[in-house]
């Protein structure tokens, strides 16, 4: 059982599903995903166009009204994803790919290319659309929106853009 009130955001048939890696310790201290204020999850969603407004975590719940959901690999909160063992990631991978197996979002956005890599035992991994799918739904791998990530704001905006515009022209 894990030790921390944050639950997936997830119903069926929707738009996107975004998978984070692990709940941060801020995110498991308010039970709300992406809580961390360095964390640029809401306003990176937001400017790439799958939300009107910018929501607060404690409105993650609005997202379902959007077309998206939230779950994340490993339920065990960690300072750093890093600190993740190789099968947590894998045994993670494993009950993500059963929850899209029964949900089949139209597209699942896995957020970091080293935990996609770890949780689906693949080696050469690039950004954006994966040539695998899971039953009808998509795979994506797109920058995770930690305060710990490199990347900037644009380019995190732009990579979740493409997928946002791929989901545009589906519906």
């Amino acid at each position: 059982m894990s030790d921390h009130d944050i639950r997936d955001i997830i119903a069926p048939d929707l738009q996107v599903l975004f998978c984070g890696i692990n709940p941060g310790k801020s995110s498991a201290h308010t039970g709300f995903h992406f809580a961390h204020p360095g964390n640029r999850f809401w306003k990176v969603i937001h400017q790439a166009g799958f939300t009107r407004e910018q929501l607060k975590p404690e409105q993650e719940q609005r997202l379902l009204e959007t077309g998206c959901g939230i779950t994340m690999l490993v339920e065990r909160p960690t300072v750093q994803a890093s600190e993740l063992a190789g099968n947590e990631l894998r045994d993670g991978g494993e009950r993500l790919q059963q929850k899209i197996l029964r949900y089949q979002p139209q597209a699942l956005a896995v957020l970091g290319k080293d935990a996609f890599q770890k949780a689906f035992r693949q080696r050469k991994v690039a950004w954006g659309q994966q040539p695998q799918t899971l039953g009808e739904t998509q795979i994506w791998v797109l920058p995770n929106p930690s305060g710990l990530n490199r990347a900037s704001l644009e380019e995190m905006v732009a990579a979740y853009r493409q997928l946002y515009e791929q989901l545009s022209h589906i519906a």
